[in-house]
């Protein structure tokens, strides 16, 4: 099996089209698609079913698409294990974590770590589905619960919790709830979709109806992102859980029900063992924490203690 025709089938696998993955192999369609009709007929299989919209792996071509994504994510693997420099973080790191973590809290901050790591790229996956590590899909991960995967390393990162808002405007013509019970008579927000980005996301009203304290509630709004259930809040559509990094974006926010305890989120920090003495991985995990850190001091001990464990970073 010729290498280079491998190397060009797994870009089209990957890409869906001839004309997509010839931009990316800087080959023109015509070329890609011979190159890919010439290691079907060498395997004497069909890899594509072709079609006006795209391109289908066939059973054959999802077996030798698989077995590709495992050579070139361990290729990729050993070149990024060759090149490091074991003294100084140098290269690429790609990260992925949630939407809504990756642009209420780590975009923000990202700049004081290029700056002490000029040698360092950051590639920001934001997908509220989990990257597989394994495959190369990224380096590292910011999730939001425990790997599943075993052979993961995870170090836990801070734990935070799910408070209750409302904007300003809003209690200002509805009224500020004093017990669970009273939000009977409030518009309520919600998250819908199937994949939910954080767990417990739906813990305010899976409460109102496991503990009877409303019989219908009002939804007026779901929608499936933190950001836009945010922003739905400030902008007064109703009441809601939030994380306190996502509503420290919105001063025109307040917490309400402080005496209600929250579920409280874990954040680890997740990534393959290969990378185990990683000099990249290791800095950017040390300023992980240290922000953290700092955004728990910042706080001070007043408002750390009315937010009932915002942020706590594991030293």
């Amino acid at each position: 099996m010729d290498w280079d025709k491998l190397r060009i089938f797994h870009t089209v696998a990957e890409a869906g089209s001839f004309t997509h993955a010839g931009d990316r192999l800087n080959l023109s369609q015509s070329a890609v698609s011979r190159q890919i009709s010439a290691l079907e007929e060498v395997l004497g299989v069909p890899l594509f079913h072709r079609h006006a919209r795209g391109l289908i792996l066939t059973e054959q071509g999802e077996v030798l698409h698989q077995t590709a994504r495992e050579v070139f994510a361990k290729l990729a693997m050993t070149q990024a294990f060759l090149s490091e420099n074991r003294e100084r973080a140098v290269g690429k790191i790609k990260v992925t974590t949630t939407t809504d973590f990756g642009l209420s809290w780590l975009i923000p901050r990202l700049h004081r770590f290029l700056k002490d790591h000029v040698d360092v790229n950051v590639e920001l996956l934001l997908e509220d589905a989990d990257l597989d590590l394994s495959m190369r899909e990224a380096d590292v991960a910011i999730r939001m619960h425990p790997p599943t995967q075993p052979d993961l390393i995870q170090r836990h990162l801070a734990s935070f919790s799910m408070p209750i808002y409302a904007s300003r405007a809003y209690l200002q013509e509805h009224g500020t709830p004093r017990t669970l019970k009273n939000l009977e008579q409030h518009a309520l927000i919600g998250f819908s979709g199937p994949q939910p980005p954080l767990p417990h996301i739906n813990w305010l009203l899976e409460r109102l109806v496991k503990e009877k304290l409303v019989t219908h509630p009002h939804i007026p709004l779901a929608v499936n992102s933190v950001a836009a259930i945010a922003t739905a809040i400030a902008a007064g559509n109703g009441i809601g859980a939030l994380p306190p990094y996502t509503a420290a974006s919105y001063p025109e926010l307040v917490r309400i029900l402080p005496e209600i305890r929250p579920p409280q989120l874990e954040a680890f920090f997740v990534y393959p063992e290969e990378l185990r003495s990683s000099k990249r991985i290791s800095v950017f995990r040390d300023f992980l924490l240290a922000e953290l850190n700092d955004d728990r001091h910042e706080l001070g001990e007043n408002r750390l203690a009315a937010e009932e464990g915002v942020l706590h970073a594991t030293h």
